[in-house]
C-alpha cells in the first residue's frame, strides 16, 4: 500500500465518484475552499499496485480549545477493497497525518469517515485510538432516495404521498400563502440575503457558525463548477427563508438553512425543501442528503442522550416529515499528537455534559 500526496484532481473526484457513498466535503473543491479561508488542505491517495484505491483530505483547525487537523467524513475506501487492505490504507493516512499534523504544531487529529457503522470492521479499528468527546459531524444522516432500484427515477406524486401528511400540508399552504421559491441566477451576489437570515438562526438557536468568509468560499468554489444552488423563499416582497444546496456526484446535500423569526408562521422552508427536492430529480440525482438529524431510540438508549436534547433535535421532525432513510455512520475518533490533546478531551466532555448529550 502506498500512501501520496495528491496531485490529480480529476483522478481523485473520479474516484470519490465511483463510490457508492460519495460526500461532498471529501471533494477536491472543498480543500479550495479551506484554503480560501486559511486552513491548510492536506490530501492523501493511497494505491496498490499503482491503482487508486482511497483518498483522503484533511485540513487544518486553528481552533483555541486545541490546533489539529479534520477529516471531514474521510477516508472514502474503496468498497472493492478488501478488510485487510482497507486497515492498511487506514493506518496508512493516519501515519503521514502525524507526520504532517507534527509539522504543523497540532496535537491532535479528527478523523470522522461517512462509513456506515460496522461496514468496515478491521479500518474502523484503524480510526484513531480514542472514541472523540464531540460528533464532528451529523453521525444520523437522513437520506431521500431519488430513484428506485431499478434506477428509474421515482414518480413525484410518489414521493409527495410518502411524506408525513403534516409535511405535505404545510407545502401545499404555502403555495396558497402566496410563498414563491427561486434558485438565485447570481448566488455570490444574492448570498448577503443567506448571511442575514443565517446570523439571525444562529442568535436564536444559539449555535457556533461557520464564517462568513466560509460561506463566501464554498459557494463561490462550487457555483463555478455548477455544484451549488442558493434558494431563496420570498413573501410579500422579502426573503423569509434561503438555503445552501451543493449537488455534486449524483447526490443533492441540504447543507445550510436559516429563515426569519417574523414569518415563523410561513411554512415557506417546507415549500424550499420540496423545490429543491425536484430539482436534484431534474438532474438525475440518486440522493437528496437532508443531512444530521437526531440519533434513533436505539441510538440514544447505547448512548445514554434523549432525542431533545440533541444538537439536531430541533431539525428532526422537520427533515424526516418530506419521508426517507436514516443512515449511522461510526462515531469520529481522535489521534492524539501531543500530551496537550487531554487538556481538549477533558474541555470537550465537559461541554458535552453542560450541553446535555
Amino acid at each position: 500500500m502506498h500512501i501520496s500526496h495528491a496531485i490529480d484532481q480529476k483522478a481523485w473526484n473520479d474516484f470519490l465518484e465511483s463510490e457508492p457513498w460519495n460526500p461532498f466535503l471529501q471533494s477536491w473543491t472543498m480543500g479550495d475552499v479551506y484554503a480560501d479561508i486559511g486552513q491548510k488542505p492536506i490530501r492523501l491517495v493511497a494505491e496498490l499496485d499503482g491503482v487508486l484505491q482511497g483518498i483522503c483530505f484533511a485540513h487544518l483547525v486553528p481552533a483555541r480549545r486545541g490546533k489539529h487537523l479534520s477529516v471531514p467524513y474521510g477516508p472514502v475506501i474503496s468498497e472493492t477493497m478488501n478488510e485487510h487492505d482497507a486497515s492498511l490504507a487506514t493506518q496508512g493516512f493516519i501515519n503521514v497525518l502525524k507526520k504532517e499534523a507534527k509539522k504543523l504544531d497540532c496535537s491532535f487529529i479528527r478523523m470522522s469517515p461517512f462509513w456506515v457503522h460496522g461496514r468496515h470492521h478491521a479500518a474502523e479499528e484503524a480510526v484513531g485510538s480514542v472514541e472523540s468527546p464531540l460528533h464532528l459531524l451529523a453521525e444520523h444522516v437522513w437520506y431521500l432516495p431519488l430513484k428506485n432500484s431499478d434506477g428509474k427515477m421515482r414518480d413525484e406524486k410518489e414521493i409527495l404521498m410518502a411524506m408525513r401528511s403534516t409535511t405535505r400540508n404545510l407545502i401545499r399552504r404555502a403555495e396558497r400563502d402566496g410563498v414563491t421559491v427561486r434558485a438565485s441566477k447570481n448566488p455570490n451576489e444574492e448570498l448577503k440575503h443567506f448571511l442575514g437570515l443565517h446570523e439571525e438562526t444562529r442568535k436564536r438557536h444559539g449555535f457556533v457558525a461557520y464564517s462568513d468568509a466560509f460561506f463566501r468560499s464554498q459557494v463561490k468554489r462550487f457555483a463555478e463548477r455548477k455544484e451549488c444552488t442558493l434558494y431563496l423563499a420570498e413573501y410579500q416582497g422579502n426573503v423569509i427563508s434561503s438555503s445552501i444546496h451543493i449537488h455534486a456526484f449524483g447526490e443533492t446535500s441540504y447543507h445550510h438553512g436559516a429563515s426569519d423569526s417574523a414569518h415563523s408562521k410561513i411554512p415557506a422552508s417546507y415549500l424550499l425543501q420540496w423545490t429543491a427536492i425536484k430539482d436534484a430529480m431534474k438532474r438525475g440525482d440518486r440522493i437528496y442528503n437532508f443531512w444530521g438529524i437526531a440519533p434513533t431510540s436505539e441510538e440514544q438508549k447505547n448512548n445514554h442522550t434523549t432525542q431533545s436534547s440533541h444538537p439536531f433535535a430541533g431539525v428532526t421532525l422537520f427533515k424526516t416529515g418530506f419521508g426517507g432513510k436514516v443512515l449511522n455512520l461510526m462515531h469520529c475518533k481522535d489521534t492524539p499528537v501531543t500530551k496537550t490533546y487531554w487538556f481538549t478531551y477533558a474541555f470537550e466532555r465537559f461541554r458535552k455534559w453542560r450541553r446535555g448529550f
